[in-house]
C-alpha cells in the first residue's frame, strides 16, 4: 500500500528535521537558499550574540551553553568512569608532566645567571644534562598519559556507540520515524565521535591547562613581584576573549548539527531512490536540492571557522603584547640591576607557559559547545522509550501455536486525526490461509505490522498462539513468526549467511529445500558460488524477483509458526508465483500462511479472504463466497480476471 506509506512518510520528515527545512527540503528546480545564506560573515555577524540577544532567537546564547553541558557531564561520567584506573594514570602521568616543565624554566635560569654570566662551564654542563634528563622524563610522561587518555576515550566512544545501537534496535517504528533513519546515523558516528574528541581532549588538557596556568603564575610570581602586574592585564583579557567567543559557539553548533542531519538525509534518499531519480530525469533538480543543503552547511561551518581564525590571532597578538611588555618593563630593571638576565628569561617562559595554559583551557571550552549539543543528541536517543514496552515476564510458550485472532482492531498512527483501522476481526487456525485484499491504501500493510508487533494496537487485541502481543516475550514472538515484508531487503553477505539469518544452526540441505519451495534454487545454484556467492547491500546485485524468493526462503528457512507474505509475490510471473504458492501449501501445511496480495490469481485458493476497504473490513470468506457477498471484492476480481471470474 504505497499511498499510505507515502501519507506517514511526510510527517516523519518534519518531525524530525525540524531546523534542516529551509531551501534545501523543496523540490523545485531553484531552490532558495534561506536564513543562513542571507547572512554574511562580517564583524557585525560574529559579536552581536556575545554580547545579546538576537531577536529571532529563542533562547540567548549564554542560556543554551549552561543548558547543554549538564547533559554532557552525565554522559561522560557515566561512560569514563569504567575507565577510571586509565584516568587515574592519565592524572598522575598530566601531573609528572606539568611539574617538569614548571621546573625547566628555573633550570634555566640558573645556568644563565649561575653558569653563563660567572663563566662556570661545569655547572654549565651539569644542569644541561640534568635538563635533558627532566625533558626526556616530560617527554615519556605526557606520551604516557596521552595514551591512556586515547584508550579511555577510544573506549568510552566504543560504549556509548554500542548503547545507541542496542537502544535503537529496540524502538518500535514509530520511534525510527520520529528521530529519521539520516539522524540516528548521524547521533551513532558524528555524535559520538565529537564525545570521544572532547574526552580525549580533556583528559590531557584539562590537568595539564590549569596546572600550568595556576603553576605558572606561582612561579613567575616567586621569580619577579615586579611585573606580576603584566599577568593581572593579561589573563582576564584572555579568559574574556575566550568566554565571548564560546557564548556565540553555542547555538552555531546546534544549528550544524541540524545540518548535517539534513545533508545525510538528502544524501541518503538520493542514494537510495536512484533508478527513481534517473527514471524520472530528475539529476539536476536533485543536485540543487543537495546543493542547497549543502550551502546551507557551508555557511554555519565558515561561521564557526571564522570564530577560530578572529581568536587565535587574538590570543597570539595578547601573547605577543604581553611577551614584548615583559621584555621592554624586565629590561628596565636588569639595566637598574634589580633583576637579572636569567630570571628575567624565566618570567617571560612562566608567562608564555601561563599563556599557553589559558589558551589549551580556551581552546577546550570551544570544543565543549558542539560536544554539548552532540551528547543532548545522544541522550535523547539513550533517554527515549520505545513505545513497545516489553512485558517483564512475557509468555514465551504458547497454548496454541501457530494460532491468530485479531478482535475489533483500531490503529491510529501518530498525529493522524482519524484511525487507519478499525474494527478488523478475523483470526486462522494453524495451517490455514487468510488471504488480505483491498485497494491500494485500504490499510493492508498496517494490518500485518500488528501481527509481529511492529506497532500496537491502538484499540481491541491480537493474539499470536492463543496470547495477547502485549503479554508476549518480544523474542519468543518473533521466533514464532516469519515475516517477508512488502520491499525485500538482503545484508552484505553471501547467499548463505542471508538465509541463516533467522537461523544460523541452519544445514546447507534445509538451506537448498527453502530455495527449493521459494522457487529460488535454479538461479542460486547458476551463480558462480552458489550459496557461498556474494550479496551486495540491499541485494543490488539480484533481479528484483530473485530478491523477493530469497527473502522468501530465508522466512521458511526460520521455522516459524506463521508465515507473514506482504504482497511478497508481486515481482515474480505468473507461472513463479504458482509454482511458489503450491509448493508453500504443499510443504508446509502445518503453518500458518496470511497473505496480503493485489493479484486475485495468488488467493482464490485461501481458505479465507479478508477484504478491506478505508480501513475497514468489508468482507470475509472464501473466494466463491465473497463473489456472492462483497461487492468491494466481486469488482477487484472483475478488474483483473474479467466478468466471467
Amino acid at each position: 500500500m504505497p499511498a499510505r506509506r507515502h501519507a506517514i512518510t511526510r510527517p516523519r520528515l518534519r518531525c524530525s528535521e525540524p531546523k534542516a527545512r529551509g531551501g534545501s527540503g523543496s523540490l523545485s528546480a531553484k531552490v532558495p537558499l534561506q536564513g543562513d545564506t542571507n547572512v554574511r560573515a562580517s564583524w557585525h555577524s560574529f559579536l552581536w550574540p556575545i554580547v545579546g540577544r538576537h531577536p529571532s532567537a529563542e533562547k540567548s546564547a549564554v542560556a543554551l551553553f549552561l543548558e547543554s553541558p549538564p547533559v554532557l557531564g552525565k554522559i561522560l561520567f557515566r561512560y569514563l568512569s569504567r575507565y577510571r584506573w586509565l584516568l587515574l594514570g592519565v592524572l598522575v602521568f598530566q601531573l609528572a608532566s606539568a611539574a617538569a616543565t614548571l621546573y625547566l624554566p628555573r633550570l634555566n635560569a640558573d645556568i644563565i645567571d649561575k653558569g653563563v654570566a660567572q663563566g662556570d662551564t661545569g655547572y654549565i654542563w651539569r644542569t644541561g644534562l640534568f635538563m635533558l634528563a627532566v625533558s626526556f622524563g616530560q617527554i615519556v610522561a605526557s606520551v604516557t598519559a596521552t595514551f591512556f587518555a586515547a584508550r579511555a576515550a577510544m573506549g568510552a566512544g566504543r560504549d556509548i556507540r554500542a548503547d545507541v545501537f542496542g537502544k535503537v534496535s529496540g524502538f518500535s517504528e514509530r520511534e525510527v520515524s520520529q528521530f529519521g533513519a539520516g539522524s540516528l546515523i548521524t547521533r551513532n558516528t558524528n555524535d559520538v565521535q565529537q564525545v570521544q574528541m572532547l574526552a580525549m581532549m580533556g583528559a590531557t588538557m584539562l590537568v595539564t591547562a590549569p596546572l600550568l596556568a595556576i603553576g605558572g603564575i606561582i612561579f613567575a610570581v616567586q621569580t619577579n613581584v615586579g611585573l606580576s602586574w603584566l599577568i593581572a592585564v593579561s589573563v582576564p583579557l584572555l579568559l574574556l576573549l575566550a568566554a565571548l567567543v564560546i557564548g556565540r559557539m553555542v547555538p552555531l553548533f546546534r544549528r550544524y548539527q541540524g545540518k548535517l542531519d539534513n545533508v545525510n538525509r538528502i544524501m541518503r534518499e538520493q542514494l537510495t531512490g536512484v533508478r527513481v531519480v534517473r527514471a524520472f530525469v530528475r539529476e539536476r533538480i536533485e543536485e540543487e536540492r543537495f546543493r542547497g543543503a549543502n550551502t546551507d552547511i557551508m555557511v554555519v561551518g565558515r561561521k564557526v571557522g571564522s570564530l577560530f581564525v578572529l581568536l587565535f590571532p587574538l590570543f597570539m597578538l595578547i601573547l605577543n603584547v604581553t611577551v614584548v611588555s615583559v621584555i621592554w618593563f624586565g629590561g628596565i630593571e636588569v639595566n637598574n640591576g634589580t633583576v637579572q638576565v636569567g630570571t628575567l628569561f624565566a618570567f617571560m617562559q612562566y608567562i608564555g607557559q601561563i599563556m599557553g595554559g589559558v589558551i589549551m583551557a580556551s581552546f577546550m571550552a570551544m570544543m565543549i559547545p558542539r560536544a554539548a549539543v552532540s551528547a543532548e543528541r545522544i541522550g535523547e536517543v539513550l533517554d527515549s522509550e520505545s513505545t513497545l514496552v516489553r512485558p517483564e515476564n512475557g509468555v514465551t510458550e504458547f497454548p496454541a501455536p501457530g494460532a491468530l485472532a485479531l478482535d475489533d482492531v483500531e490503529f491510529t498512527y501518530p498525529g493522524a486525526d482519524a484511525p487507519v483501522l478499525h474494527g478488523i476481526s478475523f483470526g486462522a487456525q494453524p495451517g490455514e490461509t487468510v488471504a488480505i485484499v483491498g485497494s491500494t491504501g485500504s490499510g493492508k500493510t498496517t494490518l500485518v505490522s500488528l501481527i509481529p508487533r511492529l506497532f500496537d494496537v491502538s484499540a481491541g487485541s491480537v493474539h499470536v498462539g492463543g496470547t495477547d502481543v502485549r503479554e508476549a516475550d518480544v523474542e519468543a514472538l518473533w521466533d514464532s513468526i516469519g515475516l517477508v515484508p512488502q520491499r525485500p531487503f538482503l545484508f552484505t553477505g553471501t547467499v548463505a549467511s542471508n538465509l541463516r539469518y533467522g537461523r544460523e544452526e541452519a544445514t546447507d540441505e534445509e538451506l537448498w529445500a527453502a530455495l527449493e519451495i521459494a522457487q529460488g534454487r535454479d538461479f542460486v545454484e547458476e551463480m558462480p558460488d552458489g550459496l557461498e556467492s556474494r550479496i551486495a547491500q540491499g541485494g543490488t546485485n539480484v533481479s528484483g524477483g530473485q530478491r523477493q524468493r530469497l527473502a522468501i526462503a530465508r522466512a521458511i528457512v526460520h521455522q516459524p509458526k506463521i508465515l507473514v507474505f506482504d504482497d511478497s509475490f508481486s515481482a515474480l510471473d505468473l507461472t513463479t508465483d504458482a509454482r511458489l504458492r503450491q509448493a508453500l501449501w504443499r510443504e508446509l501445511p502445518h503453518v500458518t500462511k496470511i497473505v496480503v496480495a493485489q493479484r486475485v490469481s495468488s488467493i482464490t485458493d485461501a481458505d479465507r479472504i479478508v477484504v478491506l476497504d478505508g480501513g475497514t473490513m468489508v468482507g470475509v470468506g472464501t473466494h466463491a463466497e465473497l463473489l456472492e457477498t462483497s461487492d468491494t471484492y466481486r469488482e477487484i476480481v472483475e478488474s483483473q480476471l474479467g466478468v466471467d471470474a
